[in-house]
């Protein structure tokens, strides 16, 4: 049995990751090529065109604004355009706004929420309905938040967000599971991405979260990836509705 054979191996399969102009996204999607997945690359606020030309011949990049609600359609239709199907859908984009609660604006928050949950419930929805139209197996693989869990500190709507993906990964696990579809979640703890820049430049901050966690560093992009494969493997073929968290240690402190 060859390496692309083996239990984690994608060869054959066609992923979707939202948010890979670098950070998580681009770390997950690195992975999935090199199981042997064709990728495509989704570019939110800045393009994923570096992305794309580091995997090479099996990536290919695509922009759309997921901060709309026209934008997740139209994004699913050009990579369905491009490459014929979805088998693997990895939703990472995501953003996030810090304000104290009582001053947090209706637009902001709306903002957020339409790109960290709204859009994933739609780009899920769209998955779905080719897959089981196809009769195929897929796996829907959703990047939540140690803030699905904890409520976070001047960041209301990132928090509801999360939350709402943790419990929106379960519902569609519920439905889909009878269709071969199996719908995770990863909730990444501290990771050193742009997202976190804030609190990694704030001495405080960055002192009080490290003593917190018992790897004793911030994660790395890296450090989510192969659970993403996994998830996005036929090894995962009996998890679903599951939010794995890749945090260090963090929640078992």
């Amino acid at each position: 049995m060859t390496s692309r054979e083996s239990l984690f191996g994608l060869e054959g399969k066609v992923a979707l990751v939202t948010g890979a102009a670098g950070g998580i996204g681009a770390a997950i999607a690195h992975a999935l090529a090199e199981a042997g997945a064709e990728v495509a690359v989704h570019g939110n606020r800045r393009p994923a065109d570096e992305t794309a030309e580091a995997i090479g011949a099996q990536a290919a990049s695509f922009s759309a604004d997921l901060s709309s609600s026209e934008g997740p359609e139209q994004l699913y239709r050009a990579v369905h355009a491009r490459f014929g199907r979805v088998d693997l859908l990895i939703n990472n984009a995501g953003m996030i706004h810090r304000d104290a609660a009582e001053d947090f604006s209706l637009e902001d928050w709306n903002r957020v929420l339409q790109v960290n949950l709204t859009s994933v419930f739609q780009l899920s929805q769209l998955a779905a309905r080719d897959l089981i139209a196809r009769k195929a197996p897929g796996k829907i693989v959703n990047i939540a938040s140690l803030l699905s869990f904890q409520g976070g500190i001047r960041v209301p709507a990132y928090a509801a967000s999360k939350g709402g993906v943790a419990q929106l990964t379960k519902a569609l696990a519920n439905e889909w599971a009878v269709h071969g579809i199996q719908v995770n979640a990863i909730a990444p703890g501290y990771i050193a991405t742009a997202n976190t820049e804030a609190l990694r430049n704030d001495e405080t901050r960055n002192r009080q979260i490290l003593e917190r966690i018992p790897a004793g560093r911030w994660g790395q992009p890296e450090d989510i990836a192969g659970t993403a494969v996994f998830l996005c493997s036929r090894a995962s073929n009996y998890i679903t509705g599951s939010v794995i968290a890749v945090d260090g240690g963090w929640l078992g402190r």
